[in-house]
């Protein structure tokens, strides 16, 4: 019975947790759309604090601090969150994304890097 509880307590505390973490992404999205990249980033420092143990999150979160960075006219820190993205998660739907945002600072000439799709390997965290 006590087994049980416990078990049952976790499970609770954990989805807890994933409920915040996705509220938090939730917010910096509204915040996003509403033109407030501060909020937005504030949110997404929440988020990414939360989510060390779901490193899936870790490009939408970047993705979208990219995009509030570029907002905010800071297009070279924006270029290098957009690399970060690519370099270390390559496989995913966001890299996709990332290296697109990288051809279009490029192109309208927000980044003198010639090379701005370019992506170059982001060292790990050796554990």
């Amino acid at each position: 019975m006590r087994f049980l509880l416990i078990c049952s307590a976790v499970l609770v505390l954990a989805g807890c947790t994933r409920a915040a973490l996705h509220g938090q992404l939730d917010e910096a999205y509204l915040a996003y759309e509403q033109g407030d990249c501060g909020k937005a980033m504030l949110e997404l420092s929440r988020a990414e604090r939360n989510a060390h143990a779901r490193t899936y999150l870790q490009p939408e979160i970047s993705l979208l601090r990219g995009q509030c960075l570029e907002r905010e006219s800071l297009y070279l820190d924006a270029a290098e969150t957009y690399r970060y993205i690519v370099g270390r998660f390559p496989a995913s739907e966001y890299a996709f994304r990332a290296r697109a945002r990288l051809q279009t600072l490029d192109q309208l000439g927000l980044v003198r890097d010639s090379a701005a799709a370019k992506t170059y390997a982001v060292p790990t965290a050796a554990k």
